[in-house]
């Protein structure tokens, strides 16, 4: 049985050494090919333009960005550091002309209704403290349609494998961060009873040995 969830911030990674850390770390988690940017295109996620919710350092879009053509991304930020070293990010990749940096609030998103062929996250659903209202406004500016893939930790993952990640994160002042993360991410049933009430009611909810994974698509 999982533990009682630990609520984490709602308002991102904000300071400047935390988001120089933070960054460090997604730069390995890429060079290692831990991140989910496969997975997400294998979703079906993989053509027109993208909505990314809580990009941090840029380097999930970014792969997107790569690994497809003729696709653009709008990146949804609630943090002003993490904008700057995603943008900078951006440059390093010669991306930057095919995405789109906004400051914003994911519980009142700045975007017309209908307005996205899809929508992805990574590492940011245990953050919500609102996630019905996120999960609405996903539903509202994609379009009929639209695919999204939203994916995060399980709090109750395996003591092995919350051990393995702990032991695997660099740079080590990360690791707490990390379990707090994991403190404060959702189990499988606590998701699926969410998303009922919201327009997403319909989605697809499996899980890994450390995560859980929400897809689907719009008017299905």
């Amino acid at each position: 049985m999982a533990k009682e969830r630990i609520i984490e911030t709602n308002e991102g990674i904000q300071d400047g050494i935390e988001v120089d850390a933070y960054n460090k770390f997604l730069r390995i988690m890429r060079d290692r090919g831990w991140m989910e940017t496969n997975d997400i295109i294998k979703s079906g996620i993989s053509s027109g333009t993208a909505l990314e919710i809580g990009p941090g350092p840029g380097y999930l879009g970014l792969e997107w960005l790569k690994k497809t053509s003729d696709t653009k991304l709008v990146a949804l930020e609630i943090s002003q550091n993490m904008i700057e070293m995603s943008k900078k990010n951006a440059g390093e990749y010669n991306l930057a002309s095919r995405v789109q940096y906004v400051p914003g609030d994911a519980k009142s998103m700045p975007f017309e209704d209908d307005y996205f062929d899809s929508v992805f996250t990574n590492g940011s659903l245990h953050e919500w403290d609102k996630p019905e209202q996120i999960f609405n406004e996903i539903y509202r500016v994609l379009k009929p349609g639209g695919k999204y893939f939203i994916s995060d930790l399980r709090r109750d993952m395996n003591p092995f494998m919350k051990y393995f990640l702990k032991i695997m994160t660099k740079p080590r002042q990360i690791r707490k961060g990390l379990a707090s993360s994991i403190n404060a991410s959702y189990t499988a049933t606590e998701i699926k009873e969410i998303l009922g009430k919201t327009g997403l009611k319909n989605a697809n909810v499996t899980t890994s040995f450390e995560g859980i994974s929400i897809s689907g698509v719009k008017g299905l």
